[in-house]
């Protein structure tokens, strides 16, 4: 997400910072590359215009032109800007004091709307809540089946009464239920339409008025663009909605309906799903993402998603193996799990600060495939293989490969790679950080330098 942007505005801000002193030509060369890039990464036109408005006053300051390093409060500037552009401070979700808490969703069909209902709640799960959620949406063929499947996978109880019954009635029978059944949360999954109408407004107004949400979320897809911020803009027009849930914003490279929604219609974006899974689903931070678009990284997420996979005596354990050499493959079968857990890869990547600047791994492609292969492959070894490696030889590699389905060579490479990485651990786990080459060469992606002959 928002690679072309992030790409943009870090060889801008590049720029910059290796200037000396900074004159007004130079800012107003900077504003007019920033201007660019947030135009072509579909941000809406009127928020270009007041947010590189913004920056130049603040840039052209006194304590900017004269600063001893006016590069670096450039960049500070910006970022502080983006984070302001994107809603400022988090924000949550409003939970009733005492009682059940009521989540009303909106959207339009093929949002991701029901997949969002679904990730909300496990998310809700993973924090101790009973949630239930209330299957409204009767006019979508199998949309009531597939919340009932997600649902279950998110480990919500789905309240539903078939295609036949009232909408507003089925939400309120499911609120009944809800608090009979002692639940925490119900979270309303409604009907959307393919444009926004009058009956969609009308039958989404009584449900609201029959059940009286604590909050309403619209869920817009970051892949419609501009789309997304005129049907947010028309939502807040026509019934009112606290807040906004991004769908698709992995598929999304350009970025502009999270970077315009706040300051179009003036709802904040609480939540944006980030991948296909259920658990790829997050609060929205828009100082983190500000830190990420602009190559700082995201690190407090980063330390989020770790602890919810590992413990302190866990990962102390690992420290002292990697410190003497004792990490074994059934140690990084377990690792890599955990990682996986955390969500795509590439994910992880960007929120590693720095790592845009990297060009050995900015191209990396992580084949999440791989990463089944090579789980299938360590599962076909034996305890003792996977402690000692160094035995895998001839015969053993061959009966790996068949019981995994792989090719011996894939074999081959997954014990020299897994040499190579325990090396590596061991040097950042003594506090000796490896350069970037040496990662690269772990991925396998260095390019050689071509020999012109002569």
């Amino acid at each position: 997400m928002f690679d072309q942007l992030s790409e943009r505005l870090q060889s801008t801000l590049s720029d910059v910072r290796k200037r000396g002193k900074l004159t007004e030509d130079d800012v107003d060369k900077a504003m007019r590359e920033i201007r660019l890039a947030l135009l072509e990464a579909d941000v809406n036109f009127k928020v270009v215009k007041s947010f590189t408005t913004k920056v130049k006053e603040r840039c052209l300051g006194a304590d900017v032109l004269g600063s001893l390093n006016p590069g670096q409060q450039v960049v500070k500037i910006v970022n502080e800007e983006l984070t302001e552009l994107m809603g400022g401070a988090g924000r949550d979700l409003v939970f009733s004091q005492k009682g059940i808490t009521v989540i009303l969703m909106a959207g339009l069909q093929g949002s991701g709307k029901t997949t969002a209902t679904a990730k909300l709640a496990m998310l809700l799960k993973k924090e101790g809540r009973n949630v239930a959620l209330a299957a409204c949406d009767v006019y979508r063929p199998a949309a009531i089946k597939q919340l009932e499947t997600v649902g279950k996978r998110a480990g919500a109880v789905v309240y539903q009464q078939g295609a036949d019954a009232d909408p507003v009635e089925i939400a309120a029978w499911a609120l009944d239920k809800a608090k009979e059944e002692g639940r925490d949360v119900l979270i309303i999954d409604t009907a959307g339409r393919l444009h926004v109408d009058a009956d969609l407004m009308d039958e989404l107004a009584r449900i609201r008025k029959r059940t009286r949400p604590h909050n309403v979320l619209l869920v817009v897809d970051a892949m419609t663009g501009q789309d997304a911020v005129g049907v947010a803009e028309s939502f807040s027009e026509a019934a009112e909605f606290d807040g906004v849930i991004i769908s698709k914003l992995d598929g999304d490279a350009r970025g502009g309906a999270a970077l315009s929604v706040k300051a179009v219609t003036g709802k904040p974006i609480l939540f944006a799903s980030t991948g296909e899974k259920l658990e790829d689903f997050d609060r929205f931070h828009p100082d983190r993402m500000a830190g990420r678009i602009l190559g700082m990284g995201d690190v407090l997420s980063l330390i989020e998603k770790a602890e919810a996979q590992v413990s302190e005596d866990e990962a102390e354990e690992l420290q002292r193996k990697m410190a003497n050499e004792q990490f074994t493959l059934e140690d990084f079968l377990k690792q890599m799990r955990q990682v996986r857990k955390m969500g795509p890869i590439g994910n992880l990547m960007g929120m590693m600060p720095g790592m845009g600047a990297m060009k050995q791994l900015k191209d990396v492609d992580v084949d999440e495939g791989e990463l089944d292969r090579v789980e299938a492959i360590i599962l076909s070894m034996t305890p003792e293989e996977r402690a000692f490696p160094e035995l895998i030889k001839g015969s053993r590699r061959r009966r790996i490969a068949e019981g995994s389905g792989t090719k011996i060579q894939q074999v081959n490479n997954l014990v020299k790679q897994f040499d190579q990485m325990r090396r590596l651990m061991k040097q950042m786990a003594t506090g000796n950080m490896p350069d970037p080459q040496q990662l690269a060469r772990m991925t396998g992606k260095v390019q050689r330098p071509k020999v012109r002959r002569r």
